[in-house]
């Protein structure tokens, strides 16, 4: 951001104003397509890396014609046409290349030629604009891993599950983990797809502190007989839907509230994805090192795991289907706590009102408002606990990791260029 903008940023947050936000923003506009077409694309938690390159293609096209931040992939010379058909190729050419069946793509061809009729942006110069940022991303991205399709990985965990070691979760307890293959996806921004693990692990079983976080969960995350109040248990309904889509709708929030500027806008979206995509790389290469067992599956065996504090249900039930992945660490934790702190950096500032939207039916209060971005982000951690589905230490260190993401992506990528 300029030394102007950020100035007008300020006043804005001292006066308790937002910046009007702009008719037709296309880089909102398309990540609320993307997203919800990800979300639809039932890539679960690898969704955020096609977000990722989403923006990243938005932010090359948008930049051929801003010309003050660093492209990631790609400076498009002689630029002309609208930025706004260029926001929109970009977006509607990685969404096509990467998601899966013809109902996504169809879907996604539908929302663009609609855009750029109601626009008056059919056949705009624009177009070739957004179709070069787009094909230069998929092909710095085509071998990176994140659509393996011949010997997909699987994890079902250790042939002979111990004390403290995962087991799947669902119903069905040969499912494979979800997406083992993302562990060893290419970074974004990072150096390794291991610089955002975690070197801390899960609390020693037999520790007073192991069975203090087991009665909390056992005690607050349960579906029945719970000591939730309402107010935490509104909350857990709150937080229950796809956090693709929360997430996304609160960067949304906040970036066409308080920034006008396209570039700005294709900036922090870039960036806060490409943090939350390194993060997810790292939270699962975390997951499988520590391969740590689950609340339910800890709370109905709490006999074996040698601590007298730990009394055992063998039918507790946590108030959340748990996904079927291991504890440590939180992937929601990672994703918002990268996405939130992107924010952070990009406004120098944690302090900062916005609205928080959750579309889960059971959630009594739909929009929630928040001073701060820390604030948000630790709602997320207590509320992986109210849910029953993690300990609280898998929560608290995915929080700092997500955050380390997000900070070496805002000082190694997209830098401005003033």
């Amino acid at each position: 951001m300029t030394a102007l903008r950020i100035l007008a940023v300020w006043a804005l947050i001292c006066l308790g104003a937002a910046t009007p936000a702009l008719a037709a923003n296309a880089v909102v506009h398309w990540n609320e397509v993307a997203a919800a077409n990800v979300d639809a694309g039932g890539r679960g938690p690898a969704g955020i890396l096609d977000l990722a390159k989403v923006h990243l293609a938005i932010h090359d096209a948008v930049q051929a014609y801003a010309h003050d931040a660093e492209p990631y992939c790609t400076a498009i010379p002689n630029a002309s046409g609208s930025p706004s058909a260029a926001v929109a190729k970009a977006a509607r050419d990685v969404l096509v290349a990467l998601l899966p069946g013809a109902a996504q793509d169809t879907a996604v061809e539908t929302a663009y030629q609609a855009y750029l009729t109601a626009n008056s942006l059919v056949g705009n110069a624009g177009i070739a604009v957004g179709q070069a940022a787009a094909a230069c991303i998929l092909k710095l991205r085509a071998n990176d891993g994140s659509f393996p399709t011949s010997n997909v990985p699987t994890y079902f965990g250790k042939p002979n599950p111990g004390p403290g070691d995962w087991v799947p979760t669902t119903p069905n307890s040969t499912t494979s983990m979800v997406a083992v293959w993302l562990a060893d996806v290419t970074p974004f921004a990072a150096k390794s797809g291991d610089q955002f693990g975690a070197e801390s692990g899960p609390k020693n079983l037999r520790s007073g502190l192991y069975a203090q976080e087991y009665n909390e969960v056992k005690s607050l995350g349960a579906k029945t007989n719970s000591t939730r109040t309402a107010a935490q248990t509104d909350l857990a309904h709150f937080f229950s839907e796809s956090f693709t889509l929360l997430t996304q709708r609160t960067l949304r929030s906040v970036i066409d509230k308080y920034v006008s500027e396209l570039s700005d806008t294709a900036r922090v979206f870039a960036l806060a994805n490409v943090a939350g995509a390194d993060a997810a790389i790292g939270t699962w290469g975390t997951k499988l090192r520590f391969d740590f067992w689950r609340p339910i599956t800890a709370i109905r065996n709490g006999d074996i795991d040698g601590n007298p504090q730990t009394d055992k249900d063998a039918a507790w039930e946590p108030f959340i289907t748990t996904p079927n992945y291991p504890d440590h660490t939180s992937g929601a934790n990672n994703l918002t706590s990268s996405l939130l702190r992107t924010l952070e950096l990009f406004f120098r500032s944690d302090r900062l009102t916005f609205d928080a939207e959750s579309k889960a039916p059971l959630a009594v209060l739909k929009i929630r408002t928040y001073n701060s971005f820390t604030d948000f982000r630790k709602d997320v951690v207590d509320v992986r606990i109210y849910q029953g589905i993690h300990f609280r230490t898998a929560d608290a260190v995915a929080f700092r990791t997500g955050q380390q993401s997000a900070d070496w992506a805002f000082s190694h990528i997209l830098r401005p260029l003033n």
